[in-house]
């Protein structure tokens, strides 16, 4: 009986595979579709593939029309984080086929994605000086990472995630090519700000020192400067909601 059932399966299979690629679609999506259609039956306990699915000829009709995955829109994107999520964005990027080739005298990530077979990329960061670059790549290369960039002191390593997950790792239909380039963190936005707070801290008792010792002669300075802190203040704010807004919706 259930030789019977393999060789019914197999003879439906073979004529649904026969009209799709009649019908004119490719051959790696015939056998992705018989793949996923024979995992389904095989859920359902087997049996004729017929009487789960309907005459292979009215299947391979429906499945003609049925649009393929969207193709990825660029092979290559270059981009860039801060340092205090880089490493977290390689990592999302990596899981959607972005690898990195390199980091480009801008320092941006100059990264490539497969268009026939992508698979995803882990990624992660260290602190290497000239001495110790050595120590650092005979610890890491035994696990398969390799140097992938270098900006200032840190050095970038990269390896395919099959590495740890295996055939998973390639994907099937990856998401488009982000629309942005730039990514900075709500830390870093605050790192600014900190920094405009400290140099207002400075600079205003100092202009005001300066100004009394000038009999008030520089007032009209110190409410420019002023002025100027707070506002690039309001706009660094404004700057950093945004990434916040955009942080939590990505």
């Amino acid at each position: 009986m259930n030789d019977h059932v393999d060789k019914t399966a197999g003879g439906y299979f073979d004529e649904l595979a026969v009209v799709l690629a009649e019908a004119g679609m490719p051959a790696d999506r015939v056998r992705a579709m018989l793949d996923d259609l024979a995992g389904h039956l095989a859920e359902n306990g087997g049996g004729d593939p017929e009487e789960e699915f309907g005459p292979a000829a009215e299947l391979a009709r429906e499945l003609a029309v049925t649009p393929a995955p969207p193709a990825s829109d660029a092979r290559t994107w270059c981009w860039t984080a801060d340092l205090f999520h880089d490493v977290r964005m390689l990592n999302e990027y990596g899981a959607q086929g972005w690898e990195v080739d390199g980091v480009d005298a801008k320092g941006l990530f100059v990264s490539t994605r497969d268009p026939e077979h992508p698979q995803q990329w882990e990624y992660r960061r260290e602190l290497v000086s000239a001495g110790r670059r050595r120590n650092v790549l005979d610890l890491l290369t035994p696990d398969g990472w390799e140097p992938c960039g270098r900006w200032i002191c840190f050095e970038y390593f990269k390896r395919p995630k099959a590495a740890s997950v295996g055939p998973a790792a390639e994907l099937t239909a990856p998401p488009r090519t982000p629309g942005r380039n730039l990514f900075l963190s709500p830390k870093f936005y605050a790192l600014i700000v900190g920094m405009l707070v400290l140099t207002a801290a400075i600079l205003v008792p100092l202009l005001r020192v300066a100004g009394t010792e000038l009999d008030g002669s520089l007032d009209t300075i110190l409410g420019l400067l002023t002025g100027m802190v707070v506002g690039v203040l309001a706009v660094m704010a404004v700057l950093w909601l945004t990434a916040r807004r955009r942080n939590r919706n990505h």
